[in-house]
């Protein structure tokens, strides 16, 4: 990490986080001082440290009040502004009246880095210690902060980690892999990587949209024809096996397939040959087949849609393409990478996104997952009037929800008279644990990611409450 050597400053009322993030800081090298209340800090302000990580929610005064009193004096360091999701008004107060980012909690000390590592690098550009305009700085779109790119994907979410360590796994393989995923989450990306990275890579890769082909062409589709097969079969035509011969076919919703064409497809897989419409002998096709599915194919199956032979014939290995409400905490990094495509592809000029835009990117619920991302960064581009993404840039619908959902705090339901902090947030703090492990199937890394803390940290909660693992009803507590 950048910034070996420098002082920092943490300013947190929590002992257990202050600790945390010295430690951290100081792992890499940095020299860290804190303190426990706004109050302190400024009898530590001198000297005056090379950035300061401030929560803006404290007893006495304020994070926002001690930001806007460094500010008017002209003594702010580069200051990242920390607060809790339902917090985040007074936060971009603190940017607007003079910090330098905002860092919603909770987060993943890798994020602490990177926020860090930019303040750092907007002290030694601007000044440390001078006076800001209420303009908020923009996020800089540099390039150096592209975070995990892997073979065009974008993430450093555990869940996005994992996906990328089994692509590279399986990749070498010649298996079936079945993919599930939202749309829009770029199972396509995934499928392409594994194209890529496997010993075929020199040959084609052929893409298809099971359910775009019209149900009558289908098989002319799949397998080809040859002359006179049919009407206006004027010429012999290759199928879509035979095009990837040598390659990677890849079958995108692949249950919408009709029950008659699965058959045919599973006879393809198991015997590698195919044979057009009107043709007099098969022809042998050594193709790599990756399918996938919106809709969890389990489902089709158990609906009588979907033919089980072929699920286990196409699902040899299952990976999941999480959703982008899954890990967002790569939202950041996607807005900046897609930001650099739009600049490529459009022409536009983008240099950064205003912290308020990255705040309500990143608080949206992105049911069109990365797509519907792409999508917003491409209008924004268009757009925006100035070099920089801004409020006004993003579309009105994405602003206005958001707002009707700021508007009051959200009801907390617990049952019974009791007021207890601790019980309430031991209560909450379960009831999101199982609701993530019952979204993921189990999954405990996935379920870690939705719920935003280390695989470690939920294996631990798991035992100290007892949960019951979903597929595992009947497991004696663990405590």
């Amino acid at each position: 990490m950048k910034g070996e050597g420098a002082h920092v400053l943490v300013v947190d009322d929590e002992a257990g986080f202050r600790k945390l993030v010295e430690g951290h800081l100081g792992r890499a090298g940095m020299r860290v001082t804190t303190a426990n209340s706004a109050e302190e800090a400024l009898e530590k302000l001198r000297p005056a440290p090379d950035a300061m990580l401030l929560d803006v929610h404290m007893p006495g005064m304020t994070g926002l009040e001690l930001v806007e009193k460094l500010s008017k004096e002209g003594r702010l360091p580069p200051t990242i502004v920390m607060s809790a999701y339902g917090q985040l008004d007074t936060a971009l107060a603190a940017v607007r009246a003079g910090a330098v980012d905002f860092l919603p909690k909770p987060f993943r000390l890798p994020e602490v880095d990177l926020k860090v590592a930019l303040a750092l690098e907007r002290g030694r550009t601007s000044g440390r210690g001078r006076r800001r305009s209420d303009v908020a700085p923009a996020r800089r779109i540099s390039g150096s902060e592209a975070g995990e790119l892997f073979e065009g994907m974008v993430g450093k979410a555990p869940a996005m980690r994992e996906l990328f360590a089994r692509v590279e796994r399986v990749a070498r393989f010649t298996s079936t892999v079945l993919l599930h995923g939202e749309s829009g989450t770029g199972k396509e990306l995934v499928a392409r990587a594994l194209h890529k990275l496997s010993p075929r890579r020199g040959g084609p890769f052929v893409a298809v949209n099971c359910g775009a082909i019209p149900e009558n062409l289908l098989e002319s589709e799949f397998f080809g024809h040859v002359r006179g097969a049919f009407t206006d079969a004027n010429a012999d035509r290759k199928g879509l096996f035979e095009q990837a011969h040598g390659g990677t076919l890849f079958l995108d919703e692949i249950v919408d397939l009709p029950l008659h064409m699965q058959v045919k497809l599973l006879r393809v897989l198991q015997e590698g040959e195919v044979r057009p419409i009107g043709g007099a002998r098969s022809v042998t096709v050594d193709v790599r087949v990756i399918a996938a599915s919106a809709v969890p194919a389990r489902e089709r199956v158990a609906e009588g849609r979907f033919r089980e032979d072929l699920f286990y014939r196409l699902g040899v290995i299952e990976l999941h393409v999480p959703a982008l409400r899954e890990r967002a905490v790569d939202i950041p990094l996607l807005v900046e990478h897609l930001v650099s495509q739009a600049n490529k592809r459009l022409g536009t000029r983008i240099t950064g996104v205003h912290p308020f835009a990255l705040a309500k990117l990143s608080a949206w619920r992105w049911p069109g997952n990365v797509r519907e991302l792409q999508n917003v960064i491409e209008q924004a581009a268009v757009m925006s009037e100035t070099a920089e993404i801004t409020l006004d840039s993003l579309p009105p619908h994405l602003i206005a929800e958001h707002e009707e959902e700021e508007d009051g705090p959200t009801p907390l339901l617990l049952g019974g008279d009791s007021l207890s902090i601790p019980a309430a947030v031991a209560k909450v703090e379960r009831q999101l644990i199982e609701a993530a492990l019952v979204r993921t199937e189990g999954n405990r890394t996935h379920a870690a990611g939705l719920l935003e803390i280390s695989l470690r940290s939920l294996q631990q909660k798991i035992q100290h409450y007892g949960i019951d693992i979903p597929g595992q009803v009947g497991r004696p507590p663990q405590r």
